[in-house]
Parts: structure tokens; C-alpha cells; sequence
């Protein structure tokens, strides 16, 4: 099963992948990441980590239910992509690419998250119920840090005005 969320950005590529590229900093940006523990560091390019978030449920009540899975992560900075390929447990073999595009208003980002389990009906349980609640509030917190990031930043001013 092959899905993919996207949301798009009013900040530039570069500084959407220099605040999401490394994993490591997820829970002290992510509000819903609860934490990150490093297994293994392959040389400067690469982590194998556990990591931890929360998936709610009752946002009202703050219920929700911790979700963890260990994954290679990676990132790609000549294309702008992240990499993630899940190691074991429920969603082994998971292959996930963030895409980190330039658009006239600034950036489109889309997770893509191909899972191909033995038992098809696990991939939709996965994707409708843990991966894409996940991933929105990811991407939807990242724009809100983006936005937020690009609009502090001095803008040029028009010389002639």
C-alpha cells in the first residue's frame, strides 16, 4: 500500500529541511513526538533510532495512545529528501520519503509511506489509524514553524518605494 500526505508552505525548501532533517530534534519541535533514542550512529549520515510519539485520539481530553517503531533514518540534502526505512515490530519494512519541493509560494512537502505487510488489510489499519494522523500533525506543525521562522526573518526592502 502506497500513500502520501502533503501540505504546502509559505517558507523556503532549504529552511523546511533544516528544521526537519534531523530526527533527533523531533521532540523538542514536535509537541506529539515524546522521544527519540539514538540505537546506532552510521557515520554523519545516518541514525538507527526508536522513536516515540503520540497519536490522539481525544485532542479535547489530551488522550492518546504512545506509538513507537524503529527506523534507519537518513537525509538527502543535494534532493532535499528524508528517508526512513522501518526496522521490525508492526510496520517492519516501511519505506518512508519526505519530498521537499520549491513552489511559487514557497514549498510543497509530501510523505510518502509505502508499506507492503504479508496480511494487506494491516498496511490500511496502519495508514488510516497511527500513520497519517501522524504525519498531518507532522507536517502541520513543521509549516507552523516554518511560517512562523520565515515571517521573523528581516525581509529586503524595495529601494525605490
Amino acid at each position: 500500500m502506497r500513500t502520501a500526505t502533503s501540505l504546502d508552505m509559505a517558507a523556503p525548501p532549504a529552511l523546511v529541511f533544516a528544521l526537519a532533517r534531523d530526527v533527533t530534534r523531533w521532540p523538542e519541535l514536535l509537541p506529539h513526538y515524546v522521544r527519540v533514542d539514538v540505537e546506532e550512529r552510521l557515520g554523519d549520515v545516518a541514525v538507527v533510532a526508536r522513536l516515540v510519539a503520540r497519536r490522539t485520539f481525544v485532542p479535547l481530553l489530551g488522550l492518546g495512545l504512545p506509538v513507537a517503531w524503529r527506523s534507519r533514518a537518513w537525509s538527502e540534502p543535494e534532493s532535499l529528501r528524508l528517508r526512513f526505512v522501518h526496522r521490525g515490530g508492526a510496520t517492519n519494512g516501511m519505506d518512508v520519503t519526505w519530498r521537499i519541493e520549491a513552489t511559487a509560494q514557497g514549498t510543497h512537502v509530501e510523505i510518502v509511506h509505502d508499506f507492503r505487510p504479508r496480511l494487506r488489510p494491516w498496511a490500511w489499519v496502519v495508514d488510516a489509524l497511527f500513520t497519517r494522523p501522524i504525519s498531518r500533525r507532522t507536517l502541520a506543525t513543521f509549516k507552523a514553524i516554518a511560517e512562523a521562522v520565515e515571517s521573523a526573518r528581516p525581509q529586503p526592502t524595495n529601494p525605490l518605494a
